[in-house]
């Protein structure tokens, strides 16, 4: 979390996944030099250079995707989603230098000005099996552009959580462009049915694991009638303690989460970026965010001073040992008392 932006500090941890990212790499390159020079001894520097960063971006690209489902279906994961940004930055000038060596390799050297020679170079657009796929590794390299560029928090905080994440969701229209760019590619130069199927089946990686994902969570999106002004969620005793049960009322994602013997339900919906606080935890306080550790106080929504993050808050009250919660959302930082688990009169808030 900060109050201010500035350039990005490096904390152990990030180091550390910066190595390790440096280091995969490094690694990746020069083995996949090795393997070219071994099992096509006549191709040229610039071929491999163009494959070797291509791949490598291409690789790191499915990687990227595979977190967040794998985040979903085992929490083991998260320590990867923690400075995924760095990932998608270090994809994207993977990809970069990829186009920039291909675009002086293809086009600087012709009679044609380069950047209409992308364009027209292949004019089979009427045609499936030759379309230009050059001109869709350019569209993809503009949205990573877009992505990398804005991966820091101050554009989060001044593009406001939905935009920047409606924004970021664009990698998937990447991943599309992309996958035409390397199909159409390994098609009309490599005629390659071993490269087509390793494309195909990174492709349905990425579907598969999203599906298992969103199966996995389907239940969650259950949503409970309410019954005079308030919905029946659970027993006070399926709520773990300084954790969470998270439940769909009016369309929208509740966390309530059970602490110091009291209940509080907030927003699901962190406001970094847009991080399922129902799978966190309270420490020291505070609802704390499994992404990337920003908090909010139970009580009111509102992170500790001097953060202003603020989510909204619910309406809770406990009868009979079940927890009863509004589904009405009060404005982001509103106070709400909090159900007490021992009340003698239910604990009604």
């Amino acid at each position: 979390m900060s109050n201010h932006y500035q350039a990005v500090g490096w904390n152990r941890q990030k180091k550390i996944y910066d190595f390790l990212l440096a280091l995969g790499v490094i690694a990746y390159l020069g083995l996949f030099t090795l393997l070219h020079l071994l099992f096509f001894p006549t191709a040229t520097a610039e071929t491999i250079l163009i494959r070797g960063l291509g791949t490598g971006a291409f690789l790191l690209l499915h990687i990227i995707l595979s977190i967040g489902p794998l985040c979903r279906i085992d929490s083991r994961f998260l320590p990867l989603l923690y400075n995924r940004r760095h990932l998608g930055v270090a994809m994207f000038f993977l990809a970069l230098a990829h186009g920039a060596v291909a675009f002086i390799q293809f086009h600087m050297f012709g009679d044609l000005n380069p950047f209409l020679s992308l364009f027209l170079s292949n004019g089979e657009y009427a045609s499936l099996s030759q379309f230009p796929f050059q001109p869709l590794g350019l569209f993809a390299l503009i949205i990573l552009f877009l992505m990398a560029a804005t991966s820091h928090d101050f554009w989060l905080a001044n593009l406001t959580a939905p935009v920047w994440k409606s924004l970021h969701m664009l990698v998937y229209l990447a991943f599309g462009l992309l996958i035409g760019h390397v199909v159409l590619g390994v098609l009309q130069s490599e005629t390659s049915a071993g490269l087509a199927a390793m494309v195909a089946l990174g492709f349905v990686w990425v579907v598969g694991i999203h599906l298992v994902a969103a199966a996995k969570e389907r239940h969650l999106d259950k949503d409970h009638p309410a019954t005079d002004g308030f919905v029946d969620v659970a027993a006070v005793d399926e709520i773990p303690m300084n954790r969470a049960k998270v439940v769909t009322l009016a369309g929208e994602r509740v966390a309530i989460f059970r602490y110091e013997d009291k209940i509080s339900a907030v927003s699901n919906v962190c406001q970094h970026q847009n991080g399922p606080l129902g799978e966190g935890k309270v420490i020291d306080g505070c609802i704390t965010c499994p992404w990337h550790g920003y908090q909010y106080r139970p009580k009111d929504g509102t992170s500790p001073p001097p953060f202003t993050e603020k989510i909204p808050t619910f309406n809770v009250r406990i009868e009979k040992g079940r927890v009863l919660v509004n589904p009405q959302p009060h404005p982001p930082g509103t106070p709400v008392e909090p159900a007490i688990v021992n009340s003698p009169a239910g604990g009604q808030a």
